[in-house]
């Protein structure tokens, strides 16, 4: 069987015995900041068994995408090297909500293993473990007797059946929520499948043979933040299985010299592929494969391919920083292993294409984000290469360093003076990350070109002791850099240097340290009891999509300082859930409603309502202060401010539109990343490369307004999930939509081949025709992240105060400048022009003057220790003026040093200048840094001229008679 016919068996199966097949959901975990990825096929479902969602099914059976490459979860350095480990795989699982347990669930897996109708495994072949219960002080819990039943039931003889404790057979979400014990099937792999060699072993040893192929997670209990258990009221299940390892078994069934995941057809065209870019004959080097050295790269290749390719299409790009952070990890990584097997041209955006036509059945989206991953990726390898030349010259860089001392000795052999100005330069190498070059530059300034030759050839010929290389160091080189390890240990081997292999693990352990620490636990915490029990028996009809105003909504809950009431006095602050409301719950990125609760005559005010939220799925709260007694059981009328409503309607609707122009105009790569829609203005976050330039982004302005003036009417519509994507509705977080009653939103446009502008799933509020926007004005666009761009627009009435206030100011400039407002730049470019002639003339005005006072400076000079030194203020001129006085001084004195001051606009300036022939003894850049710090500022440059700031004016005078002091030290 192909792994396309593996997963859709396994989703068939479930879908008989009851399961709703759920799409996979994005890699990019919607609304929990506690993963990193999704890594598990329950992280959809979380807030299902958290009680703060409800679904419209109990059974559900998924094939979800996954990453596991940095935070808790990072098999990374692991990946190509064993026969399991994976960055981007695909997990397969059932699950239940409160409907089967232990015995169906165990029923339904070994059914499907075994059973000749499915994949007929056979059966002396499978492990099981059980929990075998823990009697620890702080989690005293039995052994799973109900399980080991279980599986003796459908078959599983008792010596096949092992039980494990607490690490390998409980498991939880997080520090808390939903626990359980788990059961876990394994397949033996035969012996050559072993780690340790090709003897026998017995289960459950974990040497490679026993293949965990399936876990059956059974959430019983609930885990407070006191570390208490309870039993949950529904107890649910949460099963996974690895596409890649269930492939791996049925291919090993069929041939048994195969026992990796690698061989299957996941990997194998990968594989080809990233040999045929490398040169190499990919089936002499997989016959010779020991899972190192080049095979283990081509497998490396192939596996981060996957992940990069599906990263990107959710939406992830390379940064320096979180998500964006482990794919650039990913990437370089797999650039490496490309570099090792001899390519020094981009590969990695030529594997794209063959990811694409091998997973486009299951993922079809990633078809036509192809061509914006192959950018991306491309764009990536270039700042690859680049990195990787810097990478090497700080190699360089620590392995000159490791011989300063010695090259010093060798080059103080002549003059002193020419010494002390190649020892600057080789610093100056060292400083600025320059490699080898610039200090042979300045042995051939100094010596000549037969000593640069000589000591270049010396150096490159390996004609210099070896050396050791810190761990910290090289581990720098592989963060910063991305130097691979087994890169940096050919060129020590190469160039006969030591590197510390320990040093450079520990350091990578302390930064695996620092991630987990970002990324603290997969968990949230646990429902509210008190809504996750009113939301057993009620749900609050959401009625704000007809108007702003409900009568007759009756009070099914008051929860005030976090207790069920049953009334609440005038004053008293407290939340009320209604059976239905007119008021705005936040979500999607729509802020929520204010507004008020009335009697049912609308005479009486009865309550500031000041928001609203879903504590759970279906439930709203409102967040209210009583003006009058309010109980559970009465009847109010609930009216939203309608003016703030019409406000965020526009911005919602002209969201939609902006978002559509976005896609028209930069590519169908733009994803939403996140949304604010507030009564003032709407904020946009998306994926994109490259900042949005002036000329696009009128492009964008200018059709939303054109759709704007089109006023078309706004349909909403409701439609099953498949039925609405199918249509052509945009959904980003598809794993926050329900499978059926949908809303959908659409822009309609008859010019359009699909007869729409926009269609996308939303929940909003939003205007009932596209002219009722009025106009759209977009007023700043930036970078958020790495790849994530954000745009802030504002609609309606604030847009045209906007304008009349832009009007206005024109019109003002066009007076005050006696021109058209048509005329304004024509007569601003001759108000510049004009004021740079005045500055040349005041220029070279001010030039004259200094030159004029340059004898009176020369006369000021003193002598320290046979060094002749000016130090003086003088009056304000433009820099050009001050570096031209300077000059003119060094010209005049022969040999000396000048250093300057004035006042300018209230902060200080200073200048320094040395004359060449004292620059191995005195530098410019020295005394400017000193001199700077006593006025509160700080500067630098050359040794024969540097400047510096300040913001100490008073302090200047004092400042610059202490140069004659800094002078006599320094000599």
């Amino acid at each position: 069987m192909t792994a396309n016919e593996i997963r859709e068996m396994f989703l068939r199966f479930f879908e008989e015995k009851g399961h709703k097949r759920v799409r996979s959901s994005s890699l990019v975990p919607v609304n929990d900041p506690t993963l990193l990825f999704t890594n598990a096929g329950m992280n959809q479902f979380k807030d299902v068994f958290l009680g703060l969602d409800k679904r419209d099914y109990s059974r559900a059976v998924t094939c979800q995408k996954c990453v596991r490459a940095g935070g808790k979860h990072n098999d990374l350095e692991n990946v190509g090297f064993t026969n399991r480990h994976h960055t981007f795989f695909e997990m397969l699982g059932n699950f239940s909500f409160g409907d089967y347990y232990k015995r169906d669930a165990i029923a339904f897996a070994w059914d499907f293993l075994t059973s000749e109708k499915w994949f007929a495994i056979p059966k002396d072949r499978l492990y099981v473990t059980i929990f075998e219960g823990s009697d620890l002080p702080d989690l005293e819990l039995p052994r799973d007797a109900d399980a080991e039943s279980e599986w003796q039931k459908v078959g599983v003889p008792r010596e096949r059946i092992f039980a494990s404790g607490i690490k390998d057979n409980f498991w939880q979400m997080g520090e808390t929520g939903p626990c359980g014990p788990c059961s876990e099937i394994h397949f033996d792999m035969g012996s050559a499948a072993s780690e340790i060699g090709p003897h026998e072993c017995t289960f459950p040893h974990d040497c490679g043979r026993y293949l965990e192929v399936w876990n059956l997670v059974f959430m019983q209990y609930n885990r407070d933040s006191n570390g208490s258990l309870a039993m949950l009221p529904k107890p649910s299940v949460d099963t996974g299985m690895g596409l890649e390892r269930i492939a791996a078994v049925l291919l090993h069934l069929q041939d048994s010299s195969k026992i990796s995941n690698y061989d299957t057809d996941l990997f194998l065209p990968l594989i080809k592929r990233a040999g045929q870019l490398s040169g190499l004959n990919v089936d002499q080097e997989l016959a010779i494969e020991q899972g190192i050295d080049r095979a283990a790269s081509l497998r490396v290749i192939a596996d981060h391919a996957r992940a990069t390719a599906f990263l990107i299409s959710d939406g992830v790009l390379p940064s320096n920083e979180g998500r964006g952070y482990v794919l650039r990890k990913i990437m370089r990584r797999a650039m490496n292993h490309g570099r090792m097997l001899g390519s020094r041209d981009p590969f990695l955006s030529d594997m794209i294409p063959p990811v694409t036509v091998l997973m486009k059945e299951p993922y079809p989206e990633i078809v036509k984000s192809a061509d914006h991953i192959s950018k991306a990726v491309g764009a990536e390898e270039k700042r690859f290469a680049h990195a990787m030349e810097q990478g090497l010259r700080e190699w360089d860089g620590l392995i000159i360093s490791s011989h300063r001392d010695r090259l010093f000795n060798e080059l103080l052999d002549g003059d002193q003076t020419s010494a002390q100005a190649i020892l600057a330069a080789f610093r100056e190498s060292i400083n600025r990350n320059d490699s080898f070059e610039l200090f042979l530059k300045a042995v051939e300034h100094e010596r000549g070109p037969e000593r640069e030759t000589k000591l270049r050839q010396q150096w490159f010929a390996q004609e210099v002791p070896p050396v050791g290389i810190k761990g910290d160091d090289a581990f720098r080189l592989w963060d910063t850099f991305g130097l691979s390890l087994d890169f940096m240990k050919d060129m020590a081997r190469d160039q006969g240097h030591q590197l510390d292999v320990v040093g450079f693990e520990t350091a990578m352990k302390e930064q695996r340290t620092r991630a987990r620490a970002s990324w603290k636990g997969a968990h949230k915490e646990v429902a509210n009891p008190i809504f996750a029990k009113l939301a057993e028996t009620y749900k609050t009809e959401p009625d704000f999509y007809y108007g702003a105003s409900t009568r007759d909504c009756k009070i099914e809950a008051i929860i005030a300082k976090g207790a069920s009431v049953m009334e609440i006095p005038a004053g008293a602050e407290a939340e009320i859930v209604l059976d239905r409301t007119s008021i705005y719950s936040e979500s999607g990125g729509q802020v929520a409603d204010t507004g008020k609760f009335y009697d049912n005559s609308e005479s009486m005010e009865l309550a500031d309502v000041t928001g609203a939220y879903y504590p759970v799925a279906r439930l709203i709260a409102h967040r209210i202060i009583a003006k009058e007694t309010l109980r559970v059981g009465d009847r109010v009328a609930t009216i939203a401010d309608g003016a703030r409503r019409e406000h965020i309607k526009r911005n919602h609707t002209a969201t939609h539109l902006m978002h559509a122009a976005l896609r028209n105009i930069l590519g169908t790569h733009v994803k939403q990343a996140g949304s604010l829609v507030e009564p003032g203005r709407l904020r946009f976050d998306f994926s994109h490369f490259a900042p949005v330039d002036a000329a696009e982004l009128r492009d964008i302005e200018q059709q939303v307004n054109e759709e704007i003036l089109l006023n078309n009417e706004i349909e909403t519509g409701i439609m099953p999930l498949d039925e609405a994507l199918a249509s052509g509705a945009l959904a980003f977080f598809g794993d926050r939509y329900p499978e059926s009653n949908v809303r959908v939103v659409t822009i309609p446009d008859a010019a359009s081949s699909r007869g729409f502008y926009s269609k996308e799933l939303c929940g909003g509020t939003h205007v009932r025709r596209s002219g009722d926007i009025g106009v759209f004005k977009i007023i700043v666009e930036n970078s958020v992240a790495a790849g994530v761009r954000r745009i802030e627009a504002i609609s309606g009435v604030r847009a045209l105060e906007e304008f009349q206030k832009a009007e206005a100011t024109l019109r003002s400039l066009a007076s005050t400048l006696n021109a058209a407002p048509e005329d304004l730049q024509s007569a601003a470019q001759k108000l510049l022009d004009a004021r740079r002639d005045l500055e040349k003339q005041l220029g070279a005005v001010q030039r004259k003057a200094a030159q004029g006072g340059a004898d009176d400076l020369l006369a000021r000079a003193r002598d320290v220790k046979g060094v002749r030194v000016i130090s003086a203020q003088v009056g304000e001129m433009n820099r050009d003026a001050l570096r031209g006085l300077v000059d003119t001084l060094r010209q005049k004195l022969g040999s000396g040093v000048i250093v300057l001051g004035m006042v300018e606009d209230g902060k200080v300036a200073l200048i320094s200048g040395v004359t060449k022939d004292l620059t191995s003894r005195l530098q410019a850049g020295k005394i400017i840094q000193s001199v700077a710090k006593e006025v509160g500022g700080s500067g630098g440059g050359r040794p024969d001229l540097a400047e510096a700031g300040g913001k100490d004016a008073a302090a200047l005078e004092t400042a610059l008679e202490h140069v004659f002091a800094l002078i006599d030290r320094m000599l």
